[in-house]
C-alpha cells in the first residue's frame, strides 16, 4: 500500500463525513447570509452585526456539545424585541443585555434546567411566535414601501392602510413596493421550481434577483449601509452596565432569555425529528447557546437562537456532524472580511420581503384551526398570547400567555364530580371523584349542604386522586354541622 493511499485512508477515518458536511455547510451559508443581514437591518442595527452573530453561532456554539446538527444565528423571532431594546436603551446597551442573557442561559444549563423548557405550553410558544410574526410583518411592510414604521404594534397595524395609500402616489415608493413584492413572490414560487434550480436556496435567489433588477434598471430604492466589520464591533463599556439599575432593562433580559432559550430548545426537538443521529442534550445545548450569546454580548452583536430554517436546510443538505455548522460560520467570516462591500448593493425592500415571508411562517394558521376543533382552551391561549404581544409588548404578552396556561391547567386539575345516590330509605350516599381543590370548593359545599338535614349521609372519598387541605377542612366542618342536629354522624370513606 502506497504512502498516499495510507494518508487518504487515515484522513477518511478521522473525517468520514467531510464531503457531506462540506457541501451542507455551503448550503447553510447561502441560506444564512441574507437572513443575517435582513434580521440586522430590521432590528435597527448595522448589517454587519447580524453577520457577526451568524459567525459566532457557527464557530463558537457550533463547536460545543448539545445538538449536533442545528444551526444558530440571529433569528427573526427576536427582531421585534431587539428593535424595541435598541430604541429604548441604545445600541451600546444591547451588548449588556445579550451578555446577561448568555450568562443566564449558561447558569440554567449548569443547573440542568434546560429540559424543563419542554414543559412550557406549546400554545404559549406558538402564540408568542404568532405575535412576533404579526408585528414583524406589519413593521416590514413599511420598509417594503420605503416608509417609517410607528413604534407600537397596534400603531404598525393601524397605520398600514394609510402607508399603502401614500405609496400609490409616489414613484419611489411604488418601485420599492415592486421590489419587495417580487422578492416575496420568488420565495413563495421557489418551491415549485425544477429540482436543479432549487439547489440554490430560496432566500439567496430572491435577494440575488432583486439586487440584479435594481442594478440593471438603476431603480431608486434604498440599499444596505455598509460600515465595515471591525468598525461595527462595539463592546459595551463599564458605563453601560450602570443601566442594570433600570427595572425595564432587567425585564428585557428576562424576555430575551425566555424567548431565546425556548425557541432554541423547541427547534432542537424539531430537528431531532428530521434525522436519526445523536439526540439533543438539552442542558448542554442551553450552555452552548449561552456561551454564544455571551460572546455576542461582548462584541455588541445581536442575540442568537437556534434557527429552524437553517437547521432543517443543514439536515436536508446531508450534514452528518457539527462540522457543517462550524464551516458555515467560517464562510460567513470570510465573506464579511473579504467582500463586505457586496452588502451595499442589497436593496432593503428585498430584505424586508424576506422577513415578511419569514413572519408569515411564524403564524400557525392550520394549527389554530385544528386546536379550535379539538382543544378550544389551547386555541384561546394561543390567540390571546399573540394579541397581547401585538397590543402591549413582547414581555407582557408572554407573561399573559403563561398565566393563562397555568390557570387553565389549575382549572382542569381541579375537575371534580359529586354523585348523590338516594334510594328513598337508609343513608344518602355521596361519591366524590377527581381532584378536590379549593377552586371547586363552593360547588362541592353547595351540593352537600342541599342534602336533607334529617337523613344520615355516607361520604365516599375513595375516588379522589387529590384532596387539598382547604377541601379536607371544609368537608370535616360540613360533616360536623350535618351531624350536630341529632342525625347519625356522617360516615366518611377516606381517599385510597
Amino acid at each position: 500500500m502506497s504512502e498516499q493511499t495510507i494518508q487518504q485512508a487515515t484522513k477518511q477515518s478521522k473525517f468520514p463525513h467531510l464531503k457531506q458536511d462540506f457541501l451542507a455547510s455551503l448550503v447553510v451559508f447561502l441560506v444564512a447570509l441574507p437572513l443575517c443581514v435582513g434580521v440586522a437591518v430590521a432590528s435597527g442595527v448595522p448589517a454587519e452585526l447580524g453577520l457577526i452573530t451568524g459567525i459566532v453561532g457557527g464557530i463558537v456554539t457550533g463547536l460545543m456539545r448539545g445538538s449536533s446538527l442545528q444551526v444558530s444565528g440571529p433569528a427573526a423571532g427576536l427582531t421585534v424585541l431587539v428593535f424595541e431594546a435598541v430604541q429604548e436603551f441604545g445600541l451600546p446597551v444591547l451588548g449588556v443585555i445579550v451578555l446577561l442573557t448568555g450568562a443566564l442561559q449558561i447558569l440554567m444549563g449548569a443547573l440542568k434546567l434546560g429540559r424543563y423548557f419542554r414543559a412550557i405550553s406549546v400554545s404559549v410558544v406558538e402564540g408568542m411566535l404568532a405575535g412576533i410574526g404579526l408585528v414583524l410583518i406589519a413593521g416590514q411592510l413599511y420598509s417594503v414601501v420605503g416608509a417609517k414604521a410607528p413604534e407600537s404594534g397596534l400603531g404598525k397595524i393601524a397605520g398600514l392602510p394609510e402607508a399603502l395609500v401614500d405609496a400609490l402616489g409616489s414613484t419611489e415608493a411604488l418601485t420599492s413596493l415592486a421590489v419587495g413584492a417580487g422578492t416575496i413572490a420568488v420565495l413563495v414560487l421557489w418551491q415549485r421550481m425544477p429540482q436543479k434550480l432549487r439547489t440554490v436556496p430560496g432566500p439567496l435567489a430572491a435577494v440575488g434577483l432583486a439586487t440584479l433588477a435594481v442594478l440593471v434598471f438603476d431603480l431608486p430604492v434604498a440599499t444596505v449601509e455598509v460600515k465595515g466589520l471591525l468598525s461595527s464591533v462595539q463592546p459595551p463599556s463599564l458605563g453601560e452596565f450602570g443601566e442594570l439599575a433600570n427595572v425595564g432593562l432587567i425585564g428585557t433580559v428576562v424576555a430575551f432569555t425566555l424567548i431565546a432559550s425556548a425557541e432554541s430548545l423547541f427547534s432542537a426537538a424539531a430537528v431531532d425529528r428530521l434525522h436519526d443521529g445523536p439526540r439533543t442534550e438539552y442542558d448542554k445545548e442551553l450552555v452552548a447557546q449561552g456561551a454564544g450569546n455571551a460572546v455576542c454580548g461582548v462584541l455588541g452583536a445581536l442575540p442568537m437562537t437556534a434557527v429552524i430554517v437553517r437547521s432543517s436546510a443543514n439536515v436536508r443538505a446531508g450534514a452528518r456532524t457539527k462540522a457543517s455548522r462550524v464551516l458555515h460560520g467560517v464562510w460567513l467570516l470570510l465573506f464579511a472580511a473579504l467582500l463586505p462591500d457586496v452588502l451595499a448593493y442589497i436593496p432593503i425592500p428585498a430584505l424586508a420581503g424576506i422577513l415578511v415571508h419569514a413572519g408569515a411562517k411564524l403564524i400557525p394558521v392550520q394549527q389554530i384551526a385544528g386546536l379550535w376543533r379539538e382543544h378550544r382552551g389551547e386555541a384561546l391561549i394561543l390567540v390571546v398570547t399573540a394579541v397581547s404581544i401585538v397590543a402591549v409588548s413582547m414581555f407582557e404578552g408572554v407573561l399573559i400567555g403563561l398565566a393563562l396556561a397555568v390557570a387553565k391547567t389549575a382549572w382542569e386539575a381541579s375537575h371534580v364530580r359529586l354523585e348523590v345516590v338516594d334510594k328513598g330509605a337508609g343513608p344518602i350516599q355521596a361519591y366524590l371523584s377527581g381532584n378536590a381543590t379549593f377552586l371547586k370548593l363552593p360547588k362541592i359545599l353547595d351540593s352537600l349542604e342541599s342534602l336533607p338535614q334529617d337523613r344520615p349521609v355516607e361520604l365516599d372519598l375513595s375516588g379522589l386522586h387529590h384532596l387539598d387541605h382547604a377541601c379536607r377542612t371544609a368537608l370535616e366542618n360540613w360533616a360536623e354541622r350535618h351531624s350536630s342536629v341529632g342525625t347519625e354522624p356522617v360516615k366518611v370513606t377516606e381517599p385510597a
